[in-house]
């Protein structure tokens, strides 16, 4: 705890901590902020997982879900051999977790930022 510092004037921001449910009981470091994934879109993915499957999916296969659906975005935009072309112009995808820019050969997630404060997550945009 910083003694100097006033627990209602600090604000704590991080990067994603995938919906870590000890964040809500820990109150010593809200209101806390950070960016993830689609808190709805990742719920809805693992319970059509477990549905399918019997077990929870790792995070990698969440990301891999995304990519099939890229390769299919792309195979109904693009003829095969012009793939490298939409790499290099802006475009967008909306996969399971988020959109996707693509843009000079590079994909960009565009993430949702999420507020923990009081126990209580909230999503911010």
């Amino acid at each position: 705890m910083y003694t100097d510092v006033s627990p209602k004037k600090k604000f704590i921001i991080t990067f994603n901590q995938w919906f870590d449910e000890s964040l809500l009981k820990e109150e010593s470091i809200q209101p806390i902020y950070y960016p993830s994934i689609n808190k709805k879109n990742l719920e809805q993915f693992q319970n059509k997982f477990y549905k399918e499957f019997g077990e929870y999916p790792n995070y990698l296969s969440l990301l891999s879900y995304d990519l099939i659906g890229l390769i299919y975005y792309l195979s109904l935009n693009t003829e095969l051999t012009d793939i490298n072309k939409l790499f290099k112009k802006k475009n967008s995808f909306k996969g399971k977790i988020g959109i996707f820019d693509i843009k000079n050969n590079r994909i960009n997630h565009r993430l949702n930022f999420y507020k923990i404060d009081q126990g209580k997550l909230k999503e911010i945009f």
